[in-house]
C-alpha cells in the first residue's frame, strides 16, 4: 500500500524540466519536492507527494479534508 500526502507549494525552482523541484508545506514540515510530473503546478497549488515525488495536483478542499483525515480530525 503506498500513502501520498498532500501539501502545499510554497516556491519553485525550474532550473531544467527534469531537476523541477518546489518548497512544499505539509503542515508546518516543509520539504524540497521534485515536481517534473507535475509542470502544470504553480506556487499556492496543492500536490500529491509520494517519496519526494509530487504525482498530481489536487484542488485546496480535497487537500484540507485528507489532512483532516490524517490528523484524525475528520
Amino acid at each position: 500500500m503506498c500513502l501520498a500526502v498532500p501539501g502545499r507549494v510554497e516556491s519553485i525552482d525550474d532550473a531544467t524540466p527534469e531537476t523541477r523541484a518546489g518548497r512544499v508545506n505539509f503542515g508546518g514540515v516543509v520539504k524540497v519536492i521534485n515536481l517534473a510530473f507535475v509542470p502544470e503546478a504553480v506556487v499556492g497549488d496543492y500536490v500529491l507527494t509520494h517519496v519526494g515525488f509530487a504525482i498530481s495536483r489536487i484542488d485546496e478542499a480535497q487537500a484540507r479534508r485528507t489532512l483532516a483525515f490524517l490528523e484524525g480530525r475528520s
